[in-house]
């Protein structure tokens, strides 16, 4: 994962913030996607790393993710923001799905989306009882 990621970031479109971002997801069958951040002159219509690789998953037919794997260009672990969040909450396999960040200086963060945002699953869960 960690070198999809890192593949992945080299592509990233990111002439406003110069931060560099790559993602990989893997799904619950053991398949690997990777995204990185696309940003715009209007800046809510930028996409982050790991929503690229989830909307990736999703149009190639996977629906839950086992984890989640962000590198970027900062020194420090980055975490998702709040959007991501709520997207990976709503592909997450379980509480127990691991976001795993990783730093320029290696550093590494593990955590799980059931505690960065323990919101998400609940609405998750009746999003998946009334849909398919």
């Amino acid at each position: 994962m960690k070198k999809a990621a890192v593949e992945c970031m080299q592509h990233a479109y990111a002439p406003y913030s110069r931060l560099k971002v790559g993602a990989a997801v893997l799904t619950k069958d053991g398949i690997i996607f990777s995204g990185c951040n696309v940003e715009n002159a209007v800046f809510s219509n930028s996409i982050c790393a790991e929503r690229t690789a989830l909307v990736k998953a999703v149009a190639g037919g996977h629906r839950r993710i086992r984890e989640v794997l962000v590198t970027s260009s900062a020194e420090e672990p980055l975490l998702p923001c709040g959007t991501c969040l709520q997207t990976i909450s709503e592909f997450a396999e379980s509480r127990r799905t691991r976001i795993i960040s990783i730093g320029k200086s290696g550093k590494t963060e593990t955590h799980e989306i059931g505690k960065l945002f323990p919101s998400g699953i609940k609405v998750y869960r009746v999003i998946r009882k009334i849909t398919p």
